[in-house]
């Protein structure tokens, strides 16, 4: 490689690839072999994109954005950093940067167009706290993808990315081990990753040993885990009319099993966004597929859809409400292509199409049962029943 090629601009970094762990993930290098130091850019500010997880700069006179400037960067370096930042729709602006040691030119990501609202002032420290550990992963994804995938195709599906990393810190609540063993995620050890599929969805192939029940320890296994979402899933229903209300859609995991009839009956459904509580999740749900406006949800079980190969995890909840004059409606989003159709129903009709089978969807059968279980006391509690 030429000198032309090794140095190619110095860079002054103002956002999230100011946290150390981040610029190494996507450098590929640890922060202490960079050239980096402490800089300011006169006459801008660094905000939140409103409702946004990252910041972006904005000029404001007499305002000093604080940041490291990074020095005699390589191509390499230079078309990671591009790579990642290109997903967040920037682009590099040459800008008059203060060092210590005086005035200096360097490129800076700026944003390609008026897409985001202003938010508040941005802190480093603030976004650390809640989006560090969850940008870490999802850039872990983004960087995977570089040689099949470009900055444009990575865009659309970093909230999916954000999503599925939320997933994993959701999960670390974990659930009571009082009939289980005591065993943990430690005693389970990935000996090889193999290459698995990172689109839209992912598939992860690896080989794994675990520890037995008998103390040993297991053979080496092949296997693949689908990386999935967590979901919230919404039952709503009607103390005083003894109604619920379901939801109808294609799904087409039915459709490439062969099912005839692939419209399915659900509850309301939705993925949990990164940061997003799931029962805010189920409540923005319920408005955006029924036109509901729920105000509380009750827990119900927290399950794994199906623990043998995806990592898939519903939070069921019942929602308390009025269904009165309600029949078939239609709901869903036009951008999500969304088709959705609602249906009210009495509790006992629901019931007997679970004995029929036309339930046919595990989480509603479960989410109805559980019901059956404590409808009386729901009932009782507004008056319905004595």
């Amino acid at each position: 490689m030429s000198p032309l090629e090794i140095t190619l601009t110095d860079l002054f970094l103002y956002g999230t690839l100011r946290y150390e762990p981040l610029l190494s993930l996507v450098l590929g290098r640890p922060f202490e072999t960079l050239n980096g130091a402490a800089a300011t850019l006169p006459d801008h500010a660094v905000h939140w994109a409103k409702d946004e997880a990252f910041p972006f700069i904005v000029s404001k006179p007499g305002a000093k954005a604080t940041g490291l400037l990074l020095r005699d960067l390589s191509r390499d370096d230079l078309d990671s950093l591009n790579y990642y930042e290109g997903g967040f729709a920037y682009d590099l602006v040459r800008k008059t940067v203060q060092t210590e040691t005086g005035p200096c030119e360097a490129d800076v990501y700026v944003p390609q167009d008026d897409r985001w609202a202003l938010g508040d002032l941005w802190s480093l420290q603030d976004w650390a706290a809640r989006w560090g550990q969850m940008t870490l992963h999802a850039a872990q994804e983004v960087m995977t993808r570089r040689d099949r995938f470009s900055a444009g195709d990575i865009q659309p599906l970093l909230p999916f990315f954000r999503a599925r990393a939320w997933a994993q810190e959701l999960a670390a609540e974990g659930a009571p081990q009082t009939v289980r063993s005591q065993m943990s995620a430690r005693d389970v050890t990935i000996t090889k990753e193999r290459p698995g599929f990172d689109g839209f969805f992912r598939l992860k192939a690896f080989e794994a040993t675990h520890k037995r029940f008998d103390g040993g320890q297991s053979n080496v296994l092949q296997r693949e885990t689908f990386m999935s979402f967590d979901v919230t899933l919404v039952l709503p229903y009607d103390p005083v009319n003894d109604q619920v209300l379901l939801v109808e859609q294609l799904r087409l995991g039915t459709f490439n099993r062969g099912d005839p009839a692939p419209w399915v009956l659900e509850p309301i459904a939705g993925l949990v966004d990164a940061g997003e509580d799931p029962k805010q999740a189920g409540i923005r749900e319920a408005q955006e597929e029924a036109g509901l406006d729920l105000a509380e949800l009750i827990t119900m079980p927290k399950v794994y859809a199906s623990p043998g190969y995806s990592t898939e995890f519903f939070h069921c909840y019942l929602a308390l409400c009025d269904l009165t004059g309600r029949g078939q409606g239609q709901g869903g989003l036009a951008e999500e292509n969304e088709d959705i159709r609602s249906h009210v129903l009495s509790f006992d009709h629901a019931m007997r199409l679970v004995d029929s089978g036309e339930v046919n969807v595990a989480p509603l059968a479960m989410m109805l049962l559980w019901l059956y279980r404590q409808r009386s006391t729901l009932r009782a509690k507004t008056g319905t029943i004595s």
